[in-house]
């Protein structure tokens, strides 16, 4: 048991280091600084970050059996450090967002409007990092991540690239102690829940990896749900505040902790009053916030900033494809509302079944829903819907699809964020048949080695 525990921590660690020294060549580099070798080794780092993905995909299977035998319970943070600190020292993976974070960040401090400007107004090293395509457009963040971002924001780009990191690396603590609470009152394993929570590569490559916000917004959401079970409503409703100012999408929990908190109250009314009190709060510390970070109300209006016209979301495909055959622009904003209203009818069920599904697994099941029928999509969008499910959802088969689900998504986008062609496809192939191989290689001789040492004293 403990030799399985180690060689598939191990190999995820091997799989981990991989993907950060593959990231040297193939990743999201930052333009015109001299140590990132870009172009030259691009080839070589691509196949090197696809062999490391399928190491920690597979090492991440393995740990989750072997762990569920196991009665070791805080073990996990050990796995946690060891798969998260080759990614902590990585370039910056699988996207772009942080460089538009760090020069939103210096907007602010600027005293420039970044919910009226791109960062094309800034112009400098850290905003010539960020594509082209978000050269113009303002800022879709609340005013609490903004505040983040001026803070860990400077001259210095690899600083203000680590900070970033540092910022997402506290979020997924702060996930990974919320969901083992939220798991132990839903009467699901602690240990089950943070291995789909937390130990996912999709969250790590992603959330830390790629330095996204996301990682703080879920981190609160999470914390302000646990304070909700353990009777704390004021609490976590400022805390599903302060997570929607970092993300709008998060607003959804303060439904939650409304239904979690009117089950603790007596007399009449008591989903009424719940709410009455979750909407005073959050209405009082939104206005107190946007007035302390003083970036106003822009980002409401801003909120339509990740819909592009290549976005690869569900009604965004089906948009483009009957736009190009009735030849109308006007198809795509009808499926946007086909969209809305599908996660219209998903809340609706949830709300119907609410008393069998309880208040955090309705709003994962819900905020899955808004990702994939809303109008933009990003494979760590799925992180949102994900802890709640994780912490809540007592069926394995729904786990086992979602575990699944996520383990797809970490194949789908290029360590540098940009499409895919003929050859880079065929490079990330090779990159993780020899993953695949090489991790057949080590579980065979941890499975077969004690075998072969008590025949050998027969």
């Amino acid at each position: 048991m403990r030799r399985d525990l180690a060689s598939s921590r191990a190999v995820g660690f091997a799989g981990s280091a991989l993907i950060a020294v593959g990231g040297l060549g193939a990743g999201a580099l930052p333009i015109g600084v001299p140590m990132f070798t870009g172009g030259r080794h691009a080839r070589l780092g691509l196949v090197c970050v696809y062999s490391g993905l399928l190491l920690l995909l597979l090492a991440w299977w393995w740990y989750g059996r072997v762990a569920r035998r196991s009665e070791d319970d805080n073990g996990w943070w050990h796995t946690l450090a060891l798969w998260v600190a080759p990614l902590l020292l990585a370039p910056p993976m699988f996207s772009r967002d942080v460089y538009s974070y760090l020069a939103q960040g210096l907007m602010i401090d600027s005293g420039m409007d970044v919910y009226r400007h791109g960062p094309a107004l800034l112009g400098g090293e850290i905003a010539d990092q960020v594509p082209a395509i978000w050269q113009h457009t303002p800022s879709p963040y609340g005013p609490v991540f903004l505040i983040v971002a001026k803070m860990v924001a400077g001259p210095h780009l690899m600083l203000g690239i680590v900070a970033m990191r540092l910022v997402a690396l506290g979020g997924l603590v702060l996930l990974a102690i919320a969901v083992r609470m939220l798991a132990r009152s839903a009467g699901v394993s602690p240990s089950a829940a943070i291995w789909l929570a937390v130990l996912n590569p999709l969250v790590l490559i992603h959330l830390i990896g790629g330095a996204h916000n996301d990682a703080l917004m879920v981190g609160l959401l999470a914390a302000g749900l646990a304070a909700a079970v353990r009777r704390h409503p004021i609490v976590a409703t400022l805390l599903v505040v302060a997570a929607a100012l970092v993300k709008v999408p998060a607003a959804l929990g303060l439904i939650a902790v409304a239904a979690i908190w009117a089950t603790h109250l007596a007399g009449r009314w008591p989903w009424l009053r719940a709410a009455g009190a979750v909407c005073a709060t959050a209405v009082a510390a939104t206005v107190v916030i946007t007035q302390v970070a003083g970036t106003g109300y822009g980002w409401i209006s801003a909120l339509s900033t990740p819909i592009s016209s290549q976005n690869w979301s569900l009604t965004g495909l089906l948009g483009r494809w009957t736009s190009g055959m009735l030849g109308t622009a006007a198809a795509a904003d009808v499926w946007r509302w086909f969209g809305m209203l599908a996660v219209v009818i998903v809340a609706a069920v949830v709300w119907t079944y609410r008393a069998r599904l309880g208040p955090v697994y309705g709003l994962g099941i819900v905020l899955v829903a808004v990702v994939v029928f809303g109008p933009a999509i990003r494979p760590w969008y799925v992180v949102w819907g994900l802890a709640p499910i994780a912490a809540a959802a007592v069926h394995h088969r729904v786990r086992r699809l979602l575990a699944g689900f996520c383990a797809a998504l970490v194949l789908v986008v290029l360590p540098d964020g940009f499409g895919a062609d003929a050859e880079r496809v065929l490079l990330a192939v090779i990159g993780g048949l020899i993953g695949v191989a090489a991790f057949l290689a080590v579980h065979l001789a941890v499975s077969y080695t004690p075998q072969r040492l008590a025949w050998t004293r027969r």
